[in-house]
């Protein structure tokens, strides 16, 4: 982006986009700002004093507007948007913005990008920290909370980048030097419109990759990567991996992608041992995979392998992804509010024997027929809460018409209380009672987080009361 005075118009005034404002401005744009929320705008008041205008709930842009950097939540077909497009308007989202920025820089970064419809988060905070374990200067960027166009200001040298489909979607020219897929699954059809365009923003993660990374027990991953990469593949698995992957083995991380300097190596070389399977302090088979997929995007800038291991170590996860909030009576209490779709659901059943399940809130059209039907053999109980609870009760009584079921209606006050003491009710020694609703939240919560800490509330005060007081077991 030059310093000439390009008109720009903003539209979002969330994080994102404030930082895009604040960029812009920067740079000599003259920049617009319009959100349908007028208190968000006022909260960007500062930047008035700075030259933008701050316009609430535009429906097109102001005459001579020469670029549109709109919030990824916005949809292609707002009517903004759609009067942008019929001008003849470019639009593009903050990570493609943050992109031209440091493409124009003297000293561009290294962008490792990460996307998937589970785990992003995940493991773009485990490859921050594997690239810090090297002591390069890195950092998590993108979806994942810093905006990336914040990290480019910062002048990062290599940044982390987690994006969602709506990210990708409005990234005309990214091109990251290495991408990785994680899996693929119906979520965000909403918006997209079919599972072929949602997965068509996702491919865009490996347009001009150096190195493409794939999940080859993933079909749709394998699939998208041959589709859409034209780079050199490297792909991760849960088994014994073969030259050109890492997996594992005897509870080894190995790589026999990479040497031991990062290159390429012989077909004949000996795999290098990146860490042990304990290194890994997440549960289920699933994060083994994040945490392969964050050594290979690590590994294909040269990191060594003792920073993976101790990278993996020090990694502390986000919050509400298979966080163990209480253990009592032999009976674990874990807070996955972060499977809001049913593939993310799976890997938080899967990673137990036994269990009571919290589910349901907004299925945004996601099919959960394959999740129950894997899961039932696990199933000692189902608890329903939110609105769209109708499609998992049904499937349950399909594939699991032995498992008992109750639901709770969306509008009871302390709904998330009951289902709690409902659950430990079902629950004996041995048994994971797990909110991992497969659906969004916002029907019922501002967001999963919320719902989260509303389970971790819950438990710790249906904990709390006397044996007398827990519920009696209902009747299935």
């Amino acid at each position: 982006m030059s310093k000439v005075g390009k008109r720009v118009l903003v539209a979002g005034a969330g994080v994102s986009g404030r930082s895009a404002a604040e960029a812009l401005l920067e740079r000599g744009a003259a920049v617009t700002v319009t959100d349908a929320s007028e208190r968000r705008l006022a909260e960007l008041s500062e930047l008035r004093a700075r030259g933008a205008e701050l316009v609430p709930s535009l429906t097109e842009p102001p005459a001579e507007t020469d670029l549109v950097v709109t919030s990824p939540g916005w949809r292609p077909d707002s009517p903004l948007l759609t009067a942008a497009a019929a001008a003849g308007t470019e639009v593009i989202g903050e990570i493609e913005l943050a992109w031209r920025i440091d493409r124009a820089s003297t000293r561009p970064a290294r962008w490792l990008a990460v996307t998937g419809t589970n785990g992003k988060t995940t493991t773009v905070g485990m490859l921050e920290s594997v690239l810090r374990a090297a002591g390069i200067d890195a950092v998590a960027c993108g979806n994942v909370g810093l905006p990336a166009v914040d990290a480019v200001r910062a002048g990062h040298r290599v940044l982390a980048v987690e994006l969602s489909s709506f990210q990708l979607h409005w990234s005309n020219t990214l091109s990251p030097d290495t991408g990785v897929i994680l899996n693929l699954a119906d979520d965000h059809l909403d918006w997209h419109g079919s599972l072929h365009a949602y997965g068509a923003a996702k491919g865009k993660v490996y347009r001009g990759n150096s190195v493409s990374v794939h999940n080859a027990d993933n079909a749709a991953s394998v699939e998208l990567a041959a589709e859409h990469s034209q780079a050199r593949q490297v792909a991760v698995t849960s088994g014994d991996p073969v030259v050109g992957q890492l997996g594992v083995r005897d509870g080894e991380l190995l790589d026999r992608a990479f040497d031991r300097n990062g290159h390429v190596p012989a077909g004949d070389a000996a795999p290098v041992s990146l860490a042990g399977v304990s290194d890994v302090r997440q549960v289920g088979e699933h994060n083994l995979a994040n945490a392969l997929a964050a050594c290979a995007l690590a590994r294909s800038c040269g990191v060594p392998e003792e920073a993976c291991a101790r990278g993996l170590r020090e990694f502390s996860p986000g919050e509400h992804r298979s966080d163990v909030v209480a253990e009592a009576e032999g009976v674990v209490y874990v807070d996955d509010s972060k499977a809001t779709n049913p593939h993310a659901a799976s890997a938080a059943l899967g990673a137990h024997r036994d269990v009571v399940w919290i589910a349901g809130g907004l299925l945004k059209g996601a099919e959960v027929d394959e999740l129950v039907r894997q899961h039932a053999p696990r199933l000692r109980a189902a608890v329903l809460i939110g609105s769209d609870q109708r499609p998992i009760a049904e499937a349950l009584r399909r594939y699991a018409p032995e498992v008992p079921v109750v639901g709770i209606p969306p509008q009871r006050v302390a709904a998330m209380s009951e289902a709690v003491r409902l659950a430990r009710a079902y629950a004996t020694s041995g048994t994971a009672v797990v909110l991992a609703p497969a659906a969004a939240s916002m029907d019922m919560y501002t967001d999963y987080a919320h719902r989260g800490r509303e389970f971790t509330a819950a438990v710790r005060a249906v904990l709390a009361e006397p044996a007398s007081g827990s519920a009696e077991r209902p009747r299935g």
